[in-house]
């Protein structure tokens, strides 16, 4: 015979477990953009007042004003109700290497003996110096991975190993 249902908290389940989610956004704002294509957009904002749409159909300038960091930043942006968008955006580091290593992706990793670098997915002995120094000057043993965003400009994260 089977036991009744309990329905009594379970403490124990997945999804409660005392840790809290990361926070993915470091801003959030609601504005009103007629005019704009689309129900969708991804853009980065640079240092120097340019953007760089990565994903969408039209000119973010109007969303970008909006946002309240300074750039760079990597914002998604979303259509709730024309003219409403709500725009989230999180800082990142843009790095201009002097040397393109080629590819769009770059993974390098340092583990205080061993130098391993991907470019795309696919190991290279070559060596992209700048990104090691970067590393290397936050953290004994790290990685750093870097996206190409456009050009010679690289949005970069450096993490211990």
């Amino acid at each position: 015979m089977p036991l009744p249902h309990d329905p009594g908290p379970h403490w124990g389940e997945v999804g409660i477990h005392g840790l809290h989610r990361q926070r993915e956004w470091d801003d959030l704002q609601t504005v009103e953009a007629a005019g704009l294509v689309g129900d969708e957009l991804w853009f980065v904002a640079l240092a120097d007042g340019r953007t760089i749409l990565e994903e969408g159909e039209d000119d973010p300038g109007p969303l970008v004003a909006a946002v309240g960091i300074e750039p760079p930043y990597r914002a998604h942006a979303v259509r709730r109700a024309a003219p409403v968008w709500v725009v989230a955006a999180s800082r990142i580091e843009v790095v201009e290497l002097t040397d393109d290593p080629g590819g769009n992706v770059l993974e390098l990793a340092w583990n205080g003996a061993e130098r391993t670098v991907r470019i795309d997915g696919t190991p290279t002995l070559a060596g992209i110096p700048e990104l090691e120094r970067r590393g290397a000057s936050r953290h004994a043993t790290f990685v750093v991975t870097a996206a190409r965003l456009d050009g010679n400009l690289w949005d970069v994260a450096v993490a211990p190993l």
